[in-house]
């Protein structure tokens, strides 16, 4: 068994400093994110924001003339005229409400309203990470959680209340990849069936990809994010073992897929994160 680490202001004129959101949560799941990593075989497959403050210096006068004007006889500041009076710059004192924290959105059932499916959640013809990109095959959405996973975990969704499960196949160079995500009611639950996984999300073959995952060794992930939890499973479309798991082919892949999955689930987190900042805006 074995286990690893896993991922992903400013000032700006008058307005107060905006936070990157999604490069916060990038950056927290890449330090603090545990990801489990499990090579599993024979058919038995197992498994913020950071406040930046900024200090701004401001440089005042003493309202006295320097020792050189008054050598030279020339007036002070004060004893000058004053002009044609010209209005002073006005700020407000409100600043704009904060924008939401995507990750809470995604954190409870009561703020994550935005439809969700597999088109939403899958929608592109590729999943790019790293650099690297890999075919997308078939996707699939049930209710009945437990349907899509083998061994254990169909166990551990029921216990933690899964709600849906949303599967994806990805496909490079002879590896497949099918990636899994469960959503629950609130991000207590997620975290728990991340904790608890065991063997493992069921692999996705068709759509021109092979049967993989069900006899050979593989290599399979948890990790989770707000209410979703996501798995992973990676493994060879020829049917050979996965020797170890750091199998250089299976694992790269493994994670880019996780990570294409973290990045897709936060997007939803942003759209409507960005949608509530609109509206309240006016």
């Amino acid at each position: 068994m074995s286990f690893g680490q896993g991922g992903p202001y400013g000032p700006g004129g008058s307005q107060p400093p905006t936070p990157d959101w999604a490069a916060l949560a990038d950056d927290s799941a890449r330090r603090g994110r545990r990801r489990k990593w499990l090579l599993i075989g024979g058919g038995v497959l197992a498994a913020g924001a950071v406040a930046a403050i900024v200090a701004t210096a401001v440089v005042s006068s003493d309202g006295q003339g320097s020792a050189s004007d008054k050598a030279s006889g020339l007036p002070t500041p004060e004893a000058l005229p004053s002009g044609p009076g010209t209005p002073e710059p006005s700020f407000s004192d409100v600043a704009p409400p904060a924008p939401p924290n995507p990750v809470d959105i995604l954190s409870s059932a009561k703020k994550d309203k935005a439809p969700l499916s597999d088109r939403t959640l899958f929608p592109d013809a590729k999943a790019t990470a790293n650099d690297r990109s890999y075919d997308k095959g078939l996707t699939s959405a049930t209710k009945s959680c437990a349907t899509a996973a083998q061994g254990a975990l169909g166990g551990v969704l029921n216990e933690n209340g899964c709600r849906r499960f949303f599967r994806a196949t990805y496909t490079k160079d002879g590896v497949a990849v099918t990636v899994g995500i469960a959503v629950f009611d609130d991000k207590a639950a997620a975290e728990k069936a991340k904790k608890d996984a065991k063997p493992n999300v069921a692999s996705l073959p068709g759509g021109g990809v092979p049967t993989f995952c069900r006899r050979a060794n593989c290599i399979a992930s948890a990790n989770a994010i707000g209410r979703y939890a996501y798995f992973t499973i990676a493994g060879y479309t020829s049917g050979k073992d996965v020797a170890s798991s750091t199998d250089p082919n299976a694992s790269q892949a493994g994670r880019d897929v996780s990570d294409y999955a973290f990045r897709r689930i936060l997007a939803r987190g942003n759209a409507q994160a960005s949608a509530a900042a609109a509206a309240a805006g006016g």
